[in-house]
C-alpha cells in the first residue's frame, strides 16, 4: 500500500527556529483515560520532552482524535503521528501480532509478555504488515493474563461457561467460544454499558481496565486464576513523521523507548499489588477455579486454536508456524536469561 504523507501530519509538526534549532509536535490518539495502559505512552511524552529541552512535545489525546477501533487507519493516512490500538479490534489489518492473543502460550508475568512482544514486533513479517499501514511498531503494552468478572453465581465450572455471553476479543474469544460461551467484541470503551445493560454476563479484562472502565463496580465475583491469555496492544508511529524526525528528535524517540517500559511495568506493578484490597473494598468474591477445570478449558482451546491460527495464516502466505516457535522461543530465552 503507498504510503500517504497528508496535509494533517505536515499541520501539526510546526517548526521553527531558535538557533538551529527544530521544534516538533506530535498528536497521540488514544482513548479511555490515562491509567496503568498509557503509562509508558505518558512517560515517553515526559522524557523525549526532558531530552530536547522542550523543542519535540506530544500532545496526548484520549479519544479527541480517533475512535479506538480507528486508530490504524489515522496513522495510515497521517491524522496524527502516534497511536496505540488492540490487535482484537481488527485483526485482518494486524495479522502477524494476533500470534500474542493465542490462549494459553504460558507466559505468566508482564516482564515474560514484554519478552514474546518484542520478539515478534521485530520479525519482518510484522513489520513489513505495519508498513502497509505506514506504521512502525514502536512498543508494546504488556499486559496480564485477563481474567473475567461477574453477577450473580460465581462460574468455578467449566460446564457453567456454557451459554454464557462474554466481553472477549480476539484469541480470548476464541477459548471462550471452545468451551461453549458466547463471545462479544465489544470495544473496552463499551465494556461496561455491555454489561451493565445485560449484553454481556461477564467480561475478560486485566485488573487495570476492570477499574478504568468500572465493569469491578458492577462484579460481584472475579475469577483469580482462569488465567487463558491476554491481548496485544502495541503503539505506533507513523512511519513518515518518524523518518521526517531530525537525528536528534529520533534519538531521543527511540533512547526513550525502554525507560517507559520500565516506569510502565513499576506502575502496574504497584497495581496488581493492592489488587486484594480493591476487590475487599468493592466486596467482590475472588473465585478460584479447580486446577482439574483450568486443565480441561486448557485442552479444550490451546491447541485447536493455535493449529487452527498456524493453518489461516500459512494459507494466507504469512509463516504462522515460524511465528508461534519464535514465540515459545522468546519465551524459553527469557527463562533462561539467554
Amino acid at each position: 500500500m503507498k504510503k500517504i504523507f497528508g496535509a494533517s501530519v505536515a499541520a501539526t509538526i510546526t517548526f521553527a527556529f531558535a538557533g538551529e534549532a527544530l521544534a516538533t509536535e506530535w498528536n497521540v490518539s488514544l482513548w479511555g483515560k490515562r491509567r496503568a495502559f498509557t503509562e509508558h505512552v505518558e512517560k515517553l511524552a515526559e522524557l523525549v520532552s526532558e531530552k530536547t529541552g522542550g523543542e519535540f512535545t506530544m500532545n496526548i489525546s484520549y479519544g479527541g482524535l480517533s475512535k479506538n477501533r480507528e486508530n490504524l487507519d489515522g496513522i495510515e493516512i497521517g491524522a496524527f503521528e502516534m497511536a496505540q490500538f488492540c490487535a482484537g479490534y481488527h485483526r485482518d489489518k494486524n495479522r502477524v501480532i494476533t500470534v500474542l492473543e493465542l490462549p494459553f502460550l504460558g507466559v505468566s508475568n508482564l516482564d515474560e509478555e514484554m519478552a514474546v512482544s518484542a520478539a515478534v514486533y521485530a520479525h519482518p513479517a510484522a513489520t513489513e504488515e505495519m508498513a502497509q499501514w505506514n506504521a512502525k511498531l514502536l512498543m508494546t503494552s504488556p499486559m496480564p493474563q485477563y481474567n473475567i468478572v461477574g453477577t450473580g453465581e460465581p462460574r468455578d465450572a467449566l460446564s457453567e461457561f456454557e451459554g454464557m455471553r462474554v466481553r472477549a476479543t480476539g484469541g480470548l474469544g476464541k477459548a471462550f467460544e471452545a468451551v461453549g460461551a458466547v463471545p462479544t467484541s465489544v470495544t473496552a470503551t463499551e465494556a461496561y454499558q455491555a454489561m451493565e445493560s445485560g449484553v454481556v454476563d461477564t467480561v475478560a479484562f486485566a485488573q487495570h481496565a476492570h477499574l478504568s472502565f468500572g465493569t469491578i463496580n458492577q462484579a460481584e465475583w472475579w475469577t483469580a486464576n482462569l488465567n487463558p491469555g491476554t491481548v496485544n496492544c502495541p503503539v505506533v508511529v507513523n512511519i513518515d513523521a518518524y523518518e521526517g524526525l531530525s537525528d536528534e528528535h529520533r534519538e531521543a524517540l527511540d533512547s526513550s523507548v525502554s525507560e517507559s517500559l520500565d516506569h510502565y511495568l513499576a506502575n502496574y506493578g504497584e497495581l496488581l499489588q493492592k489488587w486484594d484490597s480493591v476487590l475487599e473494598e468493592k466486596g467482590v468474591t475472588k473465585v478460584e477455579l479447580p486446577a482439574a477445570e483450568i486443565d480441561a478449558f486448557r485442552e479444550k482451546a490451546a491447541v485447536p486454536i493455535r493449529d487452527a491460527w498456524i493453518a489461516d495464516m500459512e494459507a494466507q502466505g504469512l509463516p504462522g508456524q515460524e511465528l508461534y516457535d519464535l514465540v515459545i522461543k522468546a519465551l524459553e530465552d527469557h527463562r533462561s536469561g539467554s
